[in-house]
């Protein structure tokens, strides 16, 4: 059985939920929701540009914490608020990911655990 290791980073819902920012498991790695926070705070409020920028931030300093980079992602999930602002989270999830290109999917949803956030992330990543 391959070794577990928790990434923790937190955030207040970390310990309500009862989840880990991310997952690792021999050379899959499992990049929870992610939204758009700096110090504990919404960040880039009103502009899913910054907040997608900021998510890609997050995910990446997890996957560094479980020795791995945006190079091993091989998945992405996004959860927008409102997909008539598609192009804008799309151009910079494309910028991130330029010459990785990572399978991906974006949904619209009711709402995200904050008003404030308009865009929520997932991510895989397999190191291999």
């Amino acid at each position: 059985m391959s070794k577990r290791k928790n990434h923790l980073t937190g955030a207040k819902w970390e310990p309500i939920v009862g989840y880990s920012r991310a997952v690792k498991v021999g050379s899959l790695i499992e990049v929870s929701g992610t939204v758009s926070l700096k110090n504990g705070e919404p960040y880039g409020v009103g502009d899913i540009k910054l907040q997608t920028r900021r998510i890609l931030e997050i995910i990446e300093e997890s996957l560094t914490s479980l020795d791995a980079s945006r190079k091993d992602v091989i998945r992405t999930r996004m959860f927008v608020t409102d997909i008539t602002r598609w192009e804008e989270a799309a151009t910079e999830h494309g910028r991130f990911f330029a010459g990785i290109q990572p399978a991906t999917s974006m949904v619209e949803v009711s709402g995200l655990i904050d008003p404030a956030f308009m865009i929520e992330i997932e991510a895989t990543a397999f190191l291999g």
